[in-house]
């Protein structure tokens, strides 16, 4: 009002709120484009602010100063509001086009003249233009500051200055002056807590009118200090005052000094009491003793009020000059006020009690700041604690402040104390420490923006997509499982199930279909076969978010695993023990000796003659036992290669549950694996098997079930538990399975085919507790999961159980398979090839179409360790499958890898060399017998068991193009083999482990009275005599 042509109103304002006002005003008029400058109302309490607001409002309105200056109530949490009229003004400075636009931020109302009454608790490191000209913190609760506290609330007045662009003399100092009754006017005492326009200090209407006769833009003087507020090192300037000094209040001036011309370099001032005003390179409490001199400077004014007496200034101190009015204002209407933004920082007005905490020091040299708390959530330890010390780092106070505070109830770390830590603080916590307005909220988003991404990533996996192959190929039966509500299969209904000898597995695209009666299958039904080298590459994927329920590799950390994974106070990290385990097995015609790394922590999983002494047996859990803490098989993983990406912690798999988890490495590979995984229990196999394929691990992971079986049946017996109540089973789980299904079906009816399904992730542990669960498991010789896949189809999920091959998860009976064995020599297809033969041996196959496994994409390791290289060191060339084998006694280049792959990955890709008359012949496919071999997917197979009283299907209506007899034993013989009948030049092949056993097998099975052989069908896998080469022959039916 008082500025509006009310002077009797002077009489009841400040000279320091008059001068504000006189400068909010009046700036717009000054500059050619109407900018102005921002004056900052702090008022922390928001219904203080937003009466503020309203009065400010009512007021503008009555003095119809709406289009004046804008009145802005803003807080952390809410947007910017401003009216149409300065909305169009702001579009009009900033050039900007779109009519819709709306100011965003604060920094988007540059140039606007405007009181921002700035509400909240805490500012939040808010960034404000550069137009902020006053920045008033009177309001701001002085009791009870906290280090962070203090430093937001004087960051708001704090910008950065480059040094590219030095500040003026005038404007370094202060650029819009007053006279000295101004200068050494103050608010009433009682605004030391930021009471405006009291009247318990009447001035004289003397001074009102010379403070109403010059500009009133001028501020309070300033004194000019540079450096850390918290005792970082002090920058020398000539006109800088040592920090916490304070200059004489202004004497009567005479003529010359007067007559000062105002470019003229002026000396800093102080008015008596404390509006004096302290300008810093690094503003507020921030310790960064070398950031101000790297990133440039920073400056701020700061004016107190209070009532104090004149303060008496030091000898170093300089007298103050003032320079003319009429200077002033020829400086002041020469330039803009974005433009004097630039070279001046803001002023700002501070309690006394926060003044002298800035700017007073200690003993050891550090402003009292130092003393704070931090932040309000924690306290001090102790009393008893040293001082921070000037030449402390960033890093070096956050290690302080973790040492001596500790969380209070309201802190995230409050009673997460880790055992074994002495602080009370996570680990992981990360402190953002730099000064005022240095860009610390933009760094800290762009942080959180790349932690984010690499976070969520790390919660994604690419799992496969695929979906299963062959449907169109899969038998028609008279017999289905209709009871689609059944929990778990009805062992009648099942055994009535034919078997689907069909493979489905979409990671067998490649392979041989194997027939299982007469069926006509046309050529295209069987996908277009793919290159070798697009065998991986081609496979579909999707990206998937982790559960809670998800299996993890090394790179996992949580604070709930750590014990899981070996990281524990009261285990000693690598403290575990080696142990020999040896049993006989006679087809391998020696003694077998595995050995076993068993932590100390799993121990209690074990058998030991005595403490720390000879390993005896693993325990086995009772069939009758019916807890729901613990599961009840033994789970085995065979890995290679895949130490670091391994999905080997199981434990949010199986959600806490007590398990037996043993990895299966090879020799070479045992150091490393431990390294990784020093809480794990492994299995390592014996030297001869480090070339050796998988079928050699799952071969031995089998045998030692068995015969550990056995140990505990035998140690249980004693105890007086019957043998056939051990628990029989045993998992066998690819180390790339990453996450578990169950479908929810919701059917009409008990036999509705009309229903709706949804698919969920669940723990490991809740399939493994059904599946165990179920009332006749026992009868049943191999369980497994379908795979996982986006494009499942109803048909697929409605029938509950089928009788089909099981791959990638399975759960083994090793009592009723103790006589079929895994081929320990096969690399590729070993599961296809055990599946045929648990069938043919009269056994259960069962496969619960309503769980599911997804398999993780891992592009290291497994059987992509194996590399196929010329054994000449200065050969470059690539080997391709046509050079794995030749004729023996040739001079082929030899081949570095073993005989079993070699012979392996030729019949993938070239068996149509062997069985000419077979290559897309689906009506006439190769008898192979007692084993599956890939012969690729242009060739069909028929899988016969030699074995007495095998399951075989009916081949009398079947003419075959071809025979496979692959290591065949005692038990296939020439009456067997006439049972079959050929077409007229369908091809045999013989494999054999050398070329004497070759011959013999030739004439025991009476090959010759059948088939025609020439010396030149002779072949051999390239491998050097110590190597031992697989030799076969091939001929010609007559």
């Amino acid at each position: 009002m008082a500025v509006s042509g009310l002077p009797q109103m002077k009489n009841y304002t400040s000279v320091e709120t008059l001068e504000i006002t006189q400068n909010l005003l009046n700036s717009p008029k000054q500059c050619p484009c109407g900018h102005g400058l921002m004056v900052l109302l702090r008022v922390p309490c928001s219904p203080l602010a937003v009466v503020a607001y309203e009065r400010l409002a009512h007021v503008r309105a009555r003095l119809a100063l709406e289009e004046h200056f804008e009145i802005i109530l803003g807080s952390p949490s809410s947007g910017v509001t401003v009216g149409k009229h300065f909305v169009k003004q702001l579009r009009m400075w900033q050039k900007i086009e779109d009519v819709e636009w709306r100011p965003q931020t604060y920094l988007e109302l540059e140039g606007l003249p405007c009181i921002l009454i700035f509400s909240g608790m805490d500012p939040h490191g808010e960034s404000l233009p550069r137009s902020l000209r006053y920045c008033d913190l009177r309001l701001i609760n002085s009791s009870c500051l906290v280090r962070t506290a203090l430093e937001q609330e004087l960051g708001l007045a704090a910008y950065f200055v480059s040094n590219e662009v030095p500040l003026e003399k005038g404007a370094r100092n202060e650029a819009l002056e007053s006279d000295a009754e101004k200068l050494s006017s103050t608010d009433n005492e009682d605004e030391e807590l930021g009471t405006e326009g009291s009247t318990s200090e009447k001035r004289s209407p003397m001074k009102r009118e010379r403070s109403r006769s010059h500009d009133s833009a001028s501020s309070s003087l300033s004194s000019k200090a540079s450096g850390s507020a918290l005792g970082g090192e002090s920058s020398a300037q000539p006109t800088a005052l040592p920090q916490g000094e304070h200059a004489r209040s202004p004497q009567p001036r005479g003529p010359a000094e007067e007559g000062r011309a105002p470019g003229e370099k002026q000396r800093p001032r102080a008015s008596q009491g404390p509006p004096s005003a302290i300008s810093r390179h690094s503003p507020g409490p921030t310790p960064q003793p070398d950031c101000s001199l790297r990133t440039g400077q920073r400056s701020v004014q700061v004016s107190v009020t209070s009532s104090c007496s004149q303060l008496s200034s030091s000898s170093g101190s300089s007298s103050s000059s003032v320079a003319p009015a009429a200077g002033t204002w020829v400086l002041q209407a020469s330039q803009c006020s974005l433009t004097k933004a630039c070279r001046q920082p803001p002023i700002v007005f501070l309690p006394k009690l926060v003044y002298d905490m800035v700017v007073s020091t200690d003993s050891s040299g550090l402003p009292k700041a130092a003393s704070l708390l931090p932040s309000p959530s924690v306290m001090w330890a102790s009393s008893f604690r040293p001082l921070l010390s000037k030449t402390m780092t960033s890093t070096e106070q956050s290690l302080y402040y973790r040492q001596w505070t500790v969380p209070r109830p309201s802190h995230m770390d409050y009673g997460n104390r880790a055992e074994g830590r002495v602080d009370g603080f996570h680990p992981r916590r990360l402190l953002l420490s730099g000064p005022p307005q240095i860009g610390k909220t933009g760094a800290y988003l762009q942080f959180l923006s790349v932690l984010s991404r690499m976070l969520v990533r790390l919660t994604e996996v690419d799992v496969y997509d695929e979906e299963e192959i062959n449907i169109n190929l899969r038998e028609e039966s008279d017999w289905h499982y209709l009871q689609l509500s059944d929990p778990w299969p009805d062992l009648e209904l099942f055994k009535k199930l034919p078997f689907d000898y069909i493979i489905h597995d979409p990671k067998y695209e490649d392979a041989s279909l194997i027939c299982s009666h007469y069926q006509g299958i046309k050529s295209e039904d069987r996908g277009m076969s793919r290159k070798p080298e697009d065998l991986y590459v081609r496979r579909q994927t999707a990206r998937m978010r982790l559960s809670k329920y998800a299996a993890y590799n090394t790179y996992h950390h949580c604070e709930q695993c750590h014990q899981y994974m070996g990281f524990h106070p009261r285990y000693q990290l690598y403290e575990s023990t080696l142990h020999a385990f040896a049993f006989s097995y006679s087809m391998l015609g020696e003694e077998i000796q595995l050995h076993f790394i068993i932590p100390k922590s799993k121990e209690h999983h074990f058998v030991f003659s005595q403490p720390g002494g000879q390993l005896e047996s693993m325990r086995l859990p009772l069939v009758t036992d019916k807890s729901h803490e613990y599961i009840k098989s033994p789970t085995f993983t065979p890995t290679t290669g895949r130490h670091e990406h391994g999905l080997f912690n199981l434990y949010h798999a199986m959600d806490g549950a007590s398990h037996l988890h043993v990895l299966v490495v090879k020799e070479y590979e045992m150091a490393i694996y431990k390294k990784y995984w020093p809480n794990h229990i492994m299995l390592v196999l014996p030297s001869i098997f480090n070339s050796a394929g998988v079928g050699a691990a799952h071969f031995l992971i089998k045998e030692l079930s068995y015969h550990n079986l056995e140990l505990e049946r035998n140690r249980q017996e004693e105890l007086g538990i019957k043998p056939q109540d051990i628990w029989p089973f045993i998992v066998i789980s690819d180390d790339s399975c990453v996450m578990w299904n169950v479908v929810d079906v919701n059917s009409a009816g008990e036999r509705s085919r009309e229903f709706s399904w949804s698919e969920r992730n669940v723990s490991l542990k809740h399939i493994m507790q059904h599946i165990e669960a179920a009332p006749d498991i026992m009868h049943y010789a191999l369980l497994g999961l379908r795979k996982w896949s986006s494009k499942t189809r109803a048909s697929e999920v409605q029938e509950p159980f089928s009788r089909c091959h099981v791959h990638n998860f399975i759960i083994l009976n090793v009592d009723l398979t103790q006589n079929v064995q895994y081929n320990q020599n096969r690399f590729l297809c070993d599961d296809v090839d055990f599946n045929l033969r648990v069938h043919s041996a009269g056994l259960l196959l069962c496969r619960f179409n309503r769980f599911s496994v997804m398999k993780k994409q891992i592009v290291v390791g497994g059987h992509r360790s194996f590399h196929i290289t010329s054994k000449v060191s200065d050969n470059s060339a690539a080997v391709v499958p046509a050079q794995y084998i030749c004729a023996p006694d040739s001079k082929h280049t030899f081949l570095a890898a073993p005989a079993q792959l070699l012979l392996e990955k030729f019949l993938q890709h070239h068996s149509h060399l062997f069985f000419p008359l077979s290559l897309k012949n689906h009506d006439h496919p190769v008898l192979s017998v007692d084993c599956y071999l890939n012969l690729g997917s242009q060739i069909s197979v028929c899988y016969v068991s030699s074995r007495p009283h095998s399951l075989n299907i009916s081949c009398s209506d079947l003419l075959f193009s071809g025979l496979l007899l692959y290591l065949c034993d005692s038990f296939v013989g020439a009456s067997f083999l006439k049972k079959f009948h050929f077409l007229k030049g369908a091809t045999l092949c013989v494999i054999c482990q050398d070329r004497s056993s070759l011959r013999q097998t030739v004439v025991r099975l009476e090959l010759e009275d059948e088939w025609q052989f020439r010396l030149r069908d002779e072949f051999q896998t390239a491998n050097a005599r110590e190597d031992r080469p697989l030799f076969f022959l091939t001929g010609r039916h007559i």
